[in-house]
């Protein structure tokens, strides 16, 4: 009669690595759609944009500026004024020249829709010309000199209307 003895090295072994190979599959699927998508979501336009090397107009002498306050109020110039009378206080700001550039100042707390709806109000007045104001070449929090971006050039960078 024979006994055996078994030794602990003779047990089967468990695989303890974990199997890569489906996540590297599914890894190249993911890789070769986006190839193939990426080219697609790019405009291919060639457009050759123009530069300018003009300094933005300077600013007049007696600008019109229009604020919009952080309570939604509007301010020309010093004075507040209330919304219905923002066109005649414009014709008698501007002495009837509707192509007079109006300077808007907008508080930092005022929403986009309440800013779009004084521009609104400029435009059905017959003021097409507006400058936004910015504060230039200072930190936030610092103080800073107000600058005016006016140069109509510059649309789509500063806001003008046409």
């Amino acid at each position: 009669m024979a006994i055996r003895i078994r030794h602990a090295d003779e047990n089967p072994h468990e695989a303890s690595e974990i199997n890569v190979t489906p996540f590297i599959d599914v890894m190249l699927v993911l890789l070769v759609i986006f190839m193939v998508t990426a080219p697609l979501t790019t405009v291919n336009v060639p457009v050759d944009l123009p530069s300018s090397t003009e300094k933005p107009t300077p600013r007049p002498d007696d600008p019109v500026f229009l604020t919009v306050k952080a309570d939604h109020g509007l301010a020309l110039g010093e004075d507040d004024i209330s919304t219905d009378a923002l066109p005649g206080a414009l014709e008698t700001a501007t002495k009837g020249n509707r192509d007079e550039r109006i300077f808007l100042r907008a508080d930092r707390t005022v929403d986009y829709g309440t800013l779009m709806g004084v521009m609104d109000k400029l435009r059905a007045a017959g003021y097409l010309k507006v400058a936004l104001v910015n504060l230039q070449g200072q930190e936030e929090g610092s103080e800073a000199r107000t600058t005016a971006l006016p140069d109509a050039s510059r649309a789509s960078a500063t806001g003008d209307t046409p």
